[in-house]
């Protein structure tokens, strides 16, 4: 069975150009790209935004609680 060969994909694309039409296709992939890059913008915006506003916190310091580890053993 394996992959499809080159003809099945010429095929396949010829029956998706023929459905969708070349215009659709076209307006998919420059909205695609648009969403890409956005995101991209985003991520850079987004990681310097995050570093200006990593500021040191105050510690707060709460009580701490001793406790004593045993060993469970069958009765």
């Amino acid at each position: 069975m394996g992959s499809f060969s080159v003809w099945h994909w010429l095929i396949v694309l010829l029956i998706i150009l023929l459905v969708f039409g070349t215009k659709k296709l076209r307006n998919l992939g420059s909205d695609l790209g648009g969403a890409v890059k956005g995101f991209k913008e985003g991520m850079k915006e987004g990681g310097s935004t995050a570093d200006a506003s990593a500021q040191p916190t105050q510690k707060v310091e709460a009580p701490t609680i001793d406790v004593q580890a045993k060993d469970k053993t069958p009765h």
